[in-house]
């Protein structure tokens, strides 16, 4: 039963790291209002203190669905739940934001997209990359090095305590360079936004401590049908190697630009969410050079006075959710490149089980 019809209630489904970061979002935004927390373990009541409590608090997610009946339901749970629990919400009229990736398979993708369409909802998938101020300046720049375009990125975590425990989890259904990558995968389909036209990777199983038949580390790389390429390196766990774990640079005919994170790159913040969205510096470098191949225009080094914290770009993807909702913003494209992102992840994935490029 709604008190003001005027207020998004929302339903909170997970409760760890991410869905924290989000309730306490939906928390601290005028006409939201949280109608109940969903986990299956003490994470939410956890929460409901941290946000003062006086929540309704269900270990069911079908059971909080029927009983709330919310407008908008947020997703932060494992992936192997995401289509299943992104189609119950569609199903009963909500909307959904979910945590990426927006499936554990791409039939299952293509299933929460059809749903949301049918059900007329807005789907919003957490790409938090898009949200950020540098990142958006990263991308920006990327598309004036010309083409074809190098683009080199990598997000290796040295996992440990709670952190591994969470990555053993992901790898129950995903692996490193599915889950992980498709953040990456998607800032590069942004920057050249050509066809991807096949993709190549490998991996190794570094631990009996996963599945078996999975792997924590990964490497995958995309060519373009403009003849740009991409890499992108994920390995988690406590033997991965701190050194080279932060790499983000981009490279065209007309120069280069690269993430400069000498803070969020230092040792033993690998496995640190916090440091994961830092960029602190881009520097763009110009190719062009004189009769005497002397380069004419030195480096920019461009520092953007808007450098939100993790919490804080929570804040901005849940502003966008409710902006998407209230104003009726058309999100076909972000759909479309969700699931886009997410095929070529799994292509990828295909490729390390194979041992064959994989053309898309």
């Amino acid at each position: 039963m709604r008190n003001n019809p005027d207020t998004l209630r929302v339903l909170i489904v997970g409760c760890g790291n991410m869905g924290a970061s989000h309730a306490m979002a939906f928390h601290q935004m005028p006409g939201v209002s949280i109608c109940g927390i969903v986990s299956t373990g003490k994470s939410k009541e956890t929460l409901n203190e941290k946000l003062g409590g006086g929540h309704l608090l269900f270990s069911d997610y079908a059971e909080a669905l029927n009983a709330t009946a919310p407008d908008a339901v947020c997703i932060s749970t494992y992936p192997d739940t995401h289509e299943a629990f992104a189609v119950m919400a569609f199903e009963k009229g909500c909307h959904v934001f979910m945590e990426k990736p927006i499936a554990d398979s791409v039939a299952g993708a293509e299933r929460v997209a059809a749903a949301a369409k049918k059900a007329g909802k807005k789907l919003v998938v957490g790409y938090i990359l898009r949200h950020h101020p540098s990142w958006i300046k990263f991308i920006e720049i990327a598309q004036q090095l010309g083409k074809p375009l190098v683009m080199r990125m990598n997000l290796n975590q040295q996992s440990h305590g709670y952190m591994w425990d969470v990555h053993r989890n992901l790898m129950k259904s995903l692996s490193p360079i599915v889950d992980c990558g498709v953040h990456y995968i998607d800032v590069m389909c942004q920057m050249v936004r050509s066809r991807p036209v096949q993709v190549s990777a490998i991996g190794a199983r570094l631990t009996n401590d996963i599945p078996e038949g999975n792997y924590n580390y990964g490497q995958l790389q995309i060519r373009f049908e403009d003849g740009s390429v991409g890499w992108y390196e994920a390995g988690w766990g406590p033997m991965i190697s701190e050194t080279a774990f932060f790499v983000k640079d981009v490279i065209g005919p007309e120069g280069s630009v690269s993430i400069v994170a000498k803070d969020a790159g230092a040792a033993g913040k690998s496995d640190s969410v916090e440091a994961h969205t830092k960029t602190e510096s881009l520097r763009w470098h110009h190719a062009s050079i004189d009769a005497n191949n002397t380069f004419t225009k030195q480096d920019d080094w461009i520092d953007l006075t808007d450098e939100p914290d993790h919490q804080e770009l929570c804040n901005r993807e849940q502003a966008y959710f409710l902006k998407a909702i209230q104003d009726d913003i058309d999100l076909t494209d972000h759909v479309e490149d969700a699931v886009n992102s997410l095929r070529i992840a799994f292509a990828c994935d295909e490729s390390v089980r194979t041992g064959e490029v994989v053309k898309l």
